[in-house]
């Protein structure tokens, strides 16, 4: 029969236990269980209180909307501009801003209206002051799945941190009831927050 030919084939077993995981695989899940087990200061853990699903269907449609130009767009526009003889650039157009360094800066002139970072980031030693210095400054800010997904809007591969600065008139409402909504979940919070410790499971 079969099995004499080929000897004794196993029957199809689950086998993920004992597969050899690329190092990456390995390192996240093990970061997962000690982030579990450990005590996880509130510093920290206040980056597992993410926006909930409805808010940031929300919160990206409108971010949406105010996405970068692309590089190729760029490429575009300056050659338009040089084809019809035009030197100044025009008004500023308005969009989302990005960059940690840019961010910062625009939260401590108090011109940013809301920030949105990600939850993420790895080392989250890069955002882990933000929320803090946001509340300091009153600025309504939140934190959301995924700097990939915020990374998106801005065409890069990631982003920690994104900023609205301004919006147009139409989208005023829109951005009202997310700063409403994430005062009181993030910045009325925010003693809270500094108390509760994570993990310790």
């Amino acid at each position: 029969g079969i099995n004499a030919e080929y000897g004794d084939i196993q029957p199809k077993r689950d086998l993920r236990r004992f597969v050899r995981w690329p190092k990456y695989v390995r390192l996240q899940r093990q970061k997962k269980t000690l982030y579990q087990r450990l005590k996880v200061p509130p510093s920290v853990n206040q980056f597992t209180q993410t926006l909930d699903k409805q808010t940031a269907t929300n919160l990206f449609k409108l971010l949406k909307k105010y996405k970068p130009e692309t590089a190729a767009e760029k490429k575009e526009r300056l050659k338009s501009m040089a084809d019809s003889g035009k030197t100044e650039a025009g008004k500023k157009p308005t969009v989302v801003k990005f960059g940690l360094n840019h961010v910062t800066a625009l939260v401590e002139k108090k011109k940013a209206q809301l920030v949105v970072i990600a939850h993420d980031v790895d080392p989250i030693e890069l955002v882990v002051w933000m929320p803090a210095l946001c509340r300091k400054m009153n600025i309504p800010y939140c934190i959301v799945k995924g700097k990939a997904r915020l990374g998106q809007v801005v065409h890069k591969k990631t982003a920690a941190v994104l900023a609205i600065t301004s919006v147009k008139a139409e989208d005023k409402n829109a951005l009202n009831n997310l700063v409403s909504s994430v005062t009181t979940n993030y910045n009325d919070r925010f003693d809270e927050i500094r108390k509760t410790w994570g993990g310790g499971k």
